[in-house]
């Protein structure tokens, strides 16, 4: 759960470039290398368990954005999970920790 302001912050998307001239992934004009494997040739590769995780303020949990909470902790308190702003009203909800 996040609020509209940091909603524009959730912009990476994993699909690579369309097809097309001046695109990351074309080969003309030292773009993409044929048989070149990406995971290997990028400069900062993604480490599940490296530096620069955050964990959340709750649960100690590791959150997979660059947030304060983790999913589940942000809907039970209703805040967003990045800033921490109040979202929702969840006083009159049901919920149980099991």
């Amino acid at each position: 759960m996040v609020c509209d302001k940091c909603e524009k912050k959730l912009a990476k998307v994993i699909v690579p470039d369309k097809w097309k001239e001046g695109a990351s992934n074309t080969t003309e004009g030292g773009g993409r290398k044929i048989n070149e494997n990406k995971l290997l040739s990028k400069k900062k590769r993604w480490t599940p368990y490296g530096s620069g995780t955050t964990k959340c303020i709750i649960c100690k949990q590791q959150v997979h954005q660059d947030g304060k909470y983790c999913h589940t902790c942000a809907y039970t308190k209703g805040v967003c999970a990045m800033c921490g702003k109040q979202v929702l009203d969840t006083e009159l909800y049901k919920q149980s920790n099991v």
